[in-house]
Parts: structure tokens; C-alpha cells; sequence
């Protein structure tokens, strides 16, 4: 192959071998090449066996916790061939995966900076904070960020992309969040709020469902980034095997792909 394509693919000396830069960019090809052989087989698989078909989503942390485990629980009861890799990653990782062809499609929220994809908005939602009823804070809504940060927050585990977005907002403002704990859902969270622990910035839908069951204040956050648009990447829709175009269907049931097969906006988490 290094012969065919007049490249040296690789590194070689006595502790193994390692990619050139030539040997990332057909890499890259590679997994292209390879997924585009999975939809087919998929395709194929289809008239034989019915739906069927392996599919890679790359998602933030609100989508892995929050809303696709009911969604992929239904569509997985009514498609027995299908099966699907689930990966929760940072947005910037979501959208290089569909570009190298890592990963069949993304889940984001917020603006980001990508070319040469397509956006499918599926749905809208906002960042609150949240705080123990009776909390000095209680009486202050909307509030601004900076008006949350002399307080213990309490934020979901390291690396999350929300975490990481609330973080990288107080650095822009000159400070830091005072994590006091980190946990593994939304739902610990409002546990921890509820009694006592810290406050935490969390999405509004997550923040009303578990308010019914528990004793917290919703602030609205006064912050031009607080609404957050929730997206599906792919690279190219039409080219999607049948699996994946019936999953962003019962996600987004009228999805309509945006007009440009590029997305440019500022980054996000």
C-alpha cells in the first residue's frame, strides 16, 4: 500500500510501529470506507432479516442520561436486529467522529463549529439553576452565573460535557465553581440540592420532572448561552442505512436537515 500511494504509512523501529501523517489521513479513509461497507451490508441485511443493522451514536452527557435511553428502550423493543453502540463523549470529539467516520451520527446541544455536516434539530431547551427551597438564592430569579458562584455547586461526574461548559463559562467571567460533589445524573443532583448540599445548573426539562418529586427552587438563568438547541449530526443523511434514518424519525418525527451541509458557529460543549 505504501508503494501504491508513494507514502511512508508508518514508523518503524524495535518497539513497534507507528502512524506518519500520511498513515492518520488514510486512516481516516479507512473508517469511511469501512462504514460505508457496514451500510451496505445493512442495507442488504434489511430484505432478508427486516430492520437490521449496528448503529454508533457519540452523545452528551444530557442525552446519554436524560432522553435516549427511553428512546433507544422503544425502538430497540420494536427492531430485534438492531443493536447500538452508545458513547457519551465531549462535543468537540461528537463532531470529529462524524467527520472521520467514527461514529454514524451525533448528539449536541448548543452551537458548534464544524463544516462539511448536516444538522438535524430535533429540539430546544434551556440551562436553570436549581436550589433548595428556602435558599438565599430562592428569591433572586432570574439570576446571572456570577450570582451562583460564591455557593457549593454540586455538578454531574469529570469530563461531562456540562460540566465542563459551566466551568469554561466561570473561567470567562475571571473565577472558578466551587464543586463541592460530583455525581452521575441529573437526578442525583436534585437529590443533593434537596438537601442541603450545594446548587447546581442543570437542563430545565430535567429540573421539572424531578421537582414534582422533589422539594427544589427552578431559577431562570439570566445567560445568553442558557438555551441550548439540541442537534443530530450526520454526514450524509440520504446515505444512512435504513436503521439509522428510522431512529432520527422517532426522534425527530418531521426532521428536517438544515439547508447547508455545513454547520458554523462558535464552539460549545
Amino acid at each position: 500500500m505504501e508503494y501504491q500511494l508513494n507514502s511512508q504509512l508508518f514508523y518503524r523501529d524495535s518497539k513497534g510501529v507507528e502512524l506518519t501523517d500520511a498513515g492518520q489521513r488514510l486512516l481516516k479513509h479507512a473508517r469511511l470506507i469501512m462504514g460505508q461497507v457496514g451500510y451496505l451490508k445493512a442495507e442488504f441485511a434489511e430484505y432478508s432479516e427486516g430492520t437490521s443493522g449496528h448503529i454508533r451514536i457519540f452523545a452528551n452527557s444530557t442525552a446519554v442520561t436524560e432522553f435516549l435511553p427511553e428512546i433507544l428502550a422503544g425502538f430497540l423493543a420494536k427492531n430485534a436486529g438492531v443493536t447500538v453502540d452508545l458513547q457519551e463523549r465531549m462535543s468537540r470529539d461528537i463532531v470529529r467522529g462524524v467527520l472521520d467516520g467514527s461514529t454514524d451520527m451525533g448528539i449536541i446541544a448548543g452551537p458548534i463549529t464544524a463544516k462539511g455536516l448536516q444538522a438535524i434539530h430535533f429540539s430546544t431547551d434551556k440551562l436553570v439553576v436549581i436550589v433548595p427551597s428556602g435558599h438565599e438564592l430562592d428569591i433572586a430569579s432570574p439570576v446571572r452565573l456570577s450570582d451562583t458562584l460564591k455557593f457549593h455547586q454540586v455538578g454531574l461526574h469529570a469530563g461531562s460535557t456540562l460540566q465542563d461548559f459551566v466551568k469554561e463559562q466561570a473561567e470567562k467571567l475571571g473565577t472558578h465553581v466551587n464543586w463541592r460533589i460530583q455525581v452521575s445524573s441529573f437526578e442525583s443532583i436534585c437529590r443533593m440540592v434537596e438537601a442541603g448540599v450545594g446548587i447546581g445548573v442543570i437542563p430545565e426539562s430535567a429540573a421539572k420532572r424531578h421537582s414534582k418529586t422533589m422539594n427544589l427552587s427552578i431559577l431562570a438563568l439570566d445567560e445568553p448561552w442558557a438555551v441550548r438547541e439540541r442537534s443530530i449530526l450526520v454526514r450524509d443523511f440520504d446515505a444512512l442505512p435504513g436503521c439509522i434514518k428510522a431512529l432520527i424519525t422517532i426522534m425527530k418525527p418531521q426532521a428536517q436537515i438544515s439547508a447547508s451541509d455545513n454547520v458554523d458557529h462558535s464552539a460549545d460543549a
